[in-house]
């Protein structure tokens, strides 16, 4: 175990656009409409148009600043990936893919589109039932994307929401209006600000949403569930507790069970064996787990591409468990990654082609950005704050039940001291403990999904990196490097202050 847990987290109270600044070099292109945006003079065409304002970038990249990671040889490591893997400021361009820099500019981009639909969309024509409720439902989908996409942003280049927060913790511009001017001016809000207006907009999106106007890419699109998971994120992260409770049982509806796939199911046992069907599988659409998809422009699931867990961690880390003679069944199918890694199979390797006979195009896959096993591990978090130790330990053995093959997998307080070595040690609260083995799950049940850095970053853990050449670096507990810096031309030419170093 001391390989795997080199310290017990101490429980405690949580304290807690597109920006595309181009410089214009020719008077005449000025002169020009800039792009070839369609005029937004009907429902129909808000609706497209937000097919676009889904970011394509992966937030996967913050893996290989996560303790998930190490030195892996035989990969093509590029400059961003070292950068990020030693916490140094991103200097890349907006193109670089999986980069911080790309992340924003995508993200913005995103947010840009959601913009162009609200600023028309009260005047927009809907005389029947019908319209009048399509309306509210392009509304609230957009009011929902661009919250997510600040919210996301605000999580990666500001610090984190603190309940006690100082309103002079820098966040991000909140950008709700669409860009009239060339290269305009943008200040940073308050991380406190920028989750207020987050709020609004996911509380006004949640009750605009309808989910019968996309019965057929009901999960390539915002839809009641996904809002309801984003809802329970966004109040974890802020550390309201009871809201988190409140969205997360609305959503779980006394059924939790029927959110989270069963991986140790004869199903995903027969996928098993192909590398290709088990990802297509594990983001199926048909899966009620899966809440909300999106299309990411990443290379984030290629073997040959940055940084691994070493093969040994990578199966002790799965090994870890409180449970005889079980087997964690999130540890395969895995691929292996350059000469001395492993990964795990989550991701289809697709590839775009930019016509039909190029041998050039774009590298995507499927990302699950919303999943029912998050809300659970989300409500237990939440019970645990409130004291609910119990109704915690409810939820984490209804996901045991879906992930465990053999053996007993009853779960229970003092098989979870023993794990830990903590049987005899009243140093460490049942509320410790439990908080530990949510965090080991989630760690577990997100593996290469990008999903580690904003726990690592929530509750201040330390990590380190090791180096080809015997050298280590560490991330400590409230190191400013894990709040990303504002990528170089925002700050030269956008005029935003960048984050402390």
């Amino acid at each position: 175990m001391e390989n795997y847990f080199k310290y017990i987290l101490q429980f405690k109270r949580i304290a807690i656009i597109s920006i595309l600044f181009t410089i214009g070099s020719c008077n005449e292109f000025l002169d020009e409409i800039p792009d070839n945006r369609v005029e937004l003079d009907n429902l129909e065409k808000a609706a497209q148009l937000l097919t676009n304002a889904y970011s394509s970038a992966s937030p996967a990249f913050t893996d290989w600043m996560s303790d998930d990671v190490n030195w892996t040889r035989g990969t093509v490591l590029r400059p961003n990936h070292s950068l990020l893997y030693a916490w140094e400021d991103d200097l890349s361009d907006p193109t670089e893919l999986d980069s911080p820099t790309a992340y924003w500019f995508q993200t913005y981009d995103a947010i840009a589109h959601a913009n162009e639909v609200l600023a028309v969309i009260d005047e927009l024509e809907a005389t029947t039932d019908e319209e009048k409720t399509l309306k509210r439902a392009v509304e609230g989908e957009a009011l929902l994307i661009r919250a997510y996409g600040h919210f996301m942003l605000v999580n990666l280049f500001g610090e984190h929401f603190r309940v006690q927060g100082s309103s002079g913790d820098e966040g991000i511009p909140y950008v709700s209006e669409p860009e009239t001017e060339f290269l305009a001016s943008y200040k940073r809000a308050s991380v406190k600000r920028v989750y207020d207006k987050i709020e609004d907009d996911l509380l006004d999106g949640l009750e605009l949403i309808d989910d019968s106007f996309f019965a057929n890419s009901g999960k390539y699109h915002f839809n009641r569930n996904a809002a309801l998971a984003f809802a329970s994120r966004y109040y974890l992260f802020k550390g309201d507790f009871l809201r988190c409770l409140q969205y997360s049982d609305e959503l779980l509806n006394g059924d939790p069970s029927a959110f989270v796939r069963d991986m140790t199911s004869e199903e995903f046992q027969l996928a098993k064996s192909s590398l290709q069907i088990y990802p297509q599988l594990y983001n199926s659409p048909d899966l009620p787990s899966n809440l909300l998809l999106m299309r990411k422009i990443s290379l984030v699931h290629r073997p040959d591409f940055a940084f691994g867990p070493l093969t040994d961690n990578y199966r002790g880390l799965f090994a870890s468990h409180p449970f005889v003679e079980a087997t964690d069944e999130r540890e395969s199918p895995a691929i292996v990654k350059g000469d001395n890694a492993i990964f795990p199979s989550r991701y289809e390797s697709l590839f775009e082609r930019s016509s039909l006979n190029s041998n050039t195009g774009l590298p995507y896959h499927i990302a699950s950005t919303f999943r029912g096993e998050e809300v659970l591990l989300n409500r237990a978090e939440a019970r645990l704050y409130q004291r609910n130790t119990q109704g915690a330990i409810d939820d984490l053995q209804i996901l045991s039940e879906n992930r465990y093959r053999g053996g007993n997998v009853n779960l229970n307080m003092d098989l979870l001291r023993q794990f830990f070595g903590a049987e005899n040690d009243p140093s460490f609260s049942d509320e410790d403990i439990v908080l530990n083995y949510i965090l080991l799950e989630r760690r577990k049940e997100f593996f290469g999904q990008g999903m580690r850095w904003f726990d690592i970053k929530r509750y201040g853990i330390a990590i380190q990196h090791d180096f080809q050449d015997g050298s280590v670096i560490t991330l400590g507990r409230d190191d400013l490097r894990k709040v990303l810096q504002i990528p170089q031309s925002a700050i030269d030419v956008g005029g935003l202050e960048p984050n402390p170093r």
